[in-house]
């Protein structure tokens, strides 16, 4: 069984005991986290809308990490300026515990 949700304003597709990468969530590591946006329910049949209303997928927090870094440069031509930015996006790693349909 595989579930569709949707957290951080990203989708992901999830299967019980996988890894995924979402952006940061408030919660330590070790703790249970509860997501309910379940957009689509597959397996034996699809499922979506009404019928996963009450759909939860229940996962563990891993780790709070950090991605790779992303440069940000500008130049603005014939004015001899330029500007360099990094970022590194927060991220909590989960572990998919189970799919409650």
């Amino acid at each position: 069984m595989y579930a569709i949700i949707k957290t951080g304003g990203k989708q992901y597709c999830v299967e019980e005991g996988s890894k995924i990468l979402v952006e940061k969530l408030s919660a330590e590591a070790g703790t249970e986290v509860t997501l309910d946006k379940v957009l689509m329910l597959g397996g034996n049949g699809i499922k979506v809308g009404a019928d996963v209303a009450n759909a939860t997928v229940t996962a563990e927090v891993v780790n709070q990490t950090r991605g790779k870094k992303v440069l940000v440069f500008k130049r603005w031509r014939r004015n001899d300026s330029r500007k360099l930015r990094g970022h590194r996006q927060d991220l909590t790693e989960l572990k998919i515990k189970s799919i409650n349909a």
